[in-house]
């Protein structure tokens, strides 16, 4: 019998991680904590139940590279989230992992050192440290789930989920979505088309059974989920923005031919500002006023945001990045912020109380 291998041809190694269970008991959740993420989620499922009239506001930093930086930037928003509560429901955007057209960057789980030494461990670690952090502070914490694996790892420190505008249209992805303990935002797909985050909806409030890990032993298992009533369409804009009323009307109308609630977030980054984090204010001003005038199908929006404005390349020393500044997508910084969110608390303290009267 010949010798050559048949497997596993383009694998160079394969590195044993931690089980989720063992990761967990190095790096527990209090009981403080776990208050925290439980009084997050269930504010986030009020919001989608229209029960509480509370704009969900998710903000942050287009991707976590410095976890002492993210931090810094927890205290700031965690500030905001105490005094604007009447209006606004505050949680910060947590982003661990980064879907990729071709190369680059995928986040501090994947390169904590952004150095290409993928020490995937060491970037689990990290997250959870940070998570850990914003949960004794009192800070809920939102996140995209990218690799099907990480939730079990993370999940339970994570209060709203979204699934990008690339991975909404996968099955893989809706599954994952199906069985997650968060209410989940699907965003619309890159071209702006609805369908996909439509569909995804439908397809992950149904039952599925997949593929995954367990959590105590981490071995491979047939998971079972009952179905996530909680999807929710995001709006990121496409071949070109959608966050306009007429564009909002149209979603409403696709929502409610497939018999689903009218319950959006609007990605205020992303198409809806080409990019440009100065557009991002004028298109928070859009949907407030919007809201303002009668709209009751807005309940969240998402702001990239950051201590420092704009966005800086990664290079090949990361120990001579600027602090607190993007090295992805391009975000307002702190100033601009605080100055977004009080405005629209401001705009929307009656409006909202319109909403469950």
């Amino acid at each position: 019998m010949s010798e050559t291998p048949i497997d596993n041809l383009n694998v160079r190694a394969q590195d044993p991680l931690p089980t989720p269970a063992e990761l967990k008991a190095r790096q527990p959740l209090s009981e403080s904590g776990k208050a925290t993420v439980e009084a997050g989620r269930a504010a986030v499922e009020a919001i989608l139940d229209g029960h509480d009239p509370r704009l969900l506001v998710v903000a942050g930093p287009c991707s976590i590279h410095d976890v002492e930086a993210a931090k810094d930037y927890a205290r700031r928003l965690k500030a905001l989230h105490d005094e604007l509560s009447d209006s606004l429901f505050i949680v910060m955007r947590v982003y661990f992992e980064k879907p990729r057209t071709t190369v680059g960057w995928k986040g501090l789980i994947n390169d904590p050192f952004m150095d290409d030494s993928f020490d995937i461990e060491e970037g689990l670690r990290r997250a959870r440290d940070l998570l850990l952090y914003l949960a004794e502070l009192g800070l809920p914490a939102g996140t995209e789930a990218l690799d099907p694996i990480t939730p079990q790892y993370l999940g339970d420190l994570i209060s709203w989920t979204a699934i990008g505008a690339r991975t909404t249209e996968s099955q893989t992805h809706r599954e994952m979505a199906s069985g997650l303990s968060t209410a989940v935002g699907f965003k619309n797909g890159t071209d702006g088309s609805l369908d996909v985050a439509i569909n995804a909806m439908r397809s992950a409030a149904s039952p599925h059974s997949f593929l995954g890990i367990t959590q105590n032993e981490g071995r491979s298992a047939v998971i079972r989920t009952a179905g996530n009533r909680y999807g929710h369409v995001v709006l990121r804009g496409g071949d070109q923005p959608n966050y306009d009323s007429v564009s909002i009307a149209l979603c409403e109308k696709a929502l409610a031919d497939e018999g689903l609630s009218a319950c959006l977030m609007v990605d205020c980054s992303h198409a809806n500002s080409n990019k440009d984090p100065a557009l991002q204010p004028l298109v928070m001003d859009n949907l407030v006023n919007q809201v303002v005038e009668g709209n009751r199908s807005i309940v969240a929006v998402m702001i990239e945001s950051q201590i420092g404005w704009g966005k800086q390349k990664l290079g090949n020393d990361p120990s001579a990045l600027e602090y607190g500044v993007s090295i992805t997508d391009g975000c307002i910084d702190w100033a601009t912020t605080e100055q977004v969110l009080r405005d629209a608390a401001d705009k929307l303290s009656q409006p909202l109380q319109a909403r469950i009267a």
